[in-house]
């Protein structure tokens, strides 16, 4: 556990984006590139989205609201993905229904992600995707070196959890919860994963994190939803969490 105190400060430079991430830039499917706010703005802002409308306009707000989704999905996600996922079979995300694989051979993982969700570019972020209608429902990886051969060597889930959370994956000036934690071996390698809440004044995020080592890196994937939305958004980010996995390179 010393060893995961110890590289803290390089962990919460690396990681702490997650979060609240610095500003950034936001990539668009013509090639330019607008620069996002924070985080935490981003978060007061998928709070204001998601305010009921005015009854006599709540028919036309779905309707443009589907509208950009479906931009979304046609114009920026597909030649994403056609870029990103000319991969061996071997080294691919098991494809599933309404999630589209992400695989990259530089950094060695691969994960699914949902459909529709869109890529940014945010600085100190390895891999951002989000929803454009609701921002706080994201995945993320991080990488940094690491001398360990095995995420055990840091403690144990609880151990790891509980630091990654107070230290790098939230503010400090945000109340936290660790919900549970555990782990699992995929091909001889061992995961950790954990589900915790963050809350802010204004919001309540529901989060999924797994993290992991191999080729001399520590790995971290990170996905979440509003807490108002975890019930209808469980499924498909244990799905996100649950598809991530390392290969060496």
């Amino acid at each position: 556990m010393a060893a995961l105190q110890n590289s803290m400060p390089s962990l919460h430079h690396t990681l702490s984006t997650n979060s609240f991430p610095q500003r950034g830039l936001q990539k668009l499917s013509h090639g330019a590139f607008l620069c996002c706010k924070t985080s935490v703005s981003l978060h007061v802002r998928g709070e204001h989205l998601s305010s009921p409308p005015a009854a006599s306009s709540s028919s036309s707000q779905f309707q443009d609201s589907c509208g950009r989704r479906r931009m979304i999905a046609v114009g920026i996600t597909a030649p994403l993905v056609s870029i990103v996922d000319r991969t061996p079979i071997a080294f691919a995300a098991e494809t599933k229904k309404g999630f589209l694989p992400v695989t990259d051979k530089k950094d060695g993982y691969t994960f699914l992600y949902p459909f529709g969700w869109q890529e940014v570019v945010i600085e100190g972020q390895d891999k951002v995707f989000k929803d454009v209608i609701e921002p706080l429902e994201s995945v993320s990886v991080n990488m940094i070196p690491t001398s360990k051969q095995d995420i055990r060597d840091f403690g144990s889930p609880q151990e790891v959890a509980e630091t990654l959370i107070k230290k790098v994956l939230a503010p400090p000036t945000q109340k936290t919860k660790l919900i549970q934690a555990g782990e699992h071996d995929v091909d001889g390698k061992t995961y950790y994963t954990f589900e915790f809440v963050t809350q802010a004044p204004n919001y309540t995020r529901h989060a999924l994190t797994a993290v992991s080592i191999g080729n001399g890196k520590f790995y971290t994937l990170t996905t979440g939803a509003n807490e108002r939305r975890w019930d209808k958004m469980k499924e498909r980010l244990l799905t996100v969490v649950d598809s991530f996995k390392i290969f060496n390179v």
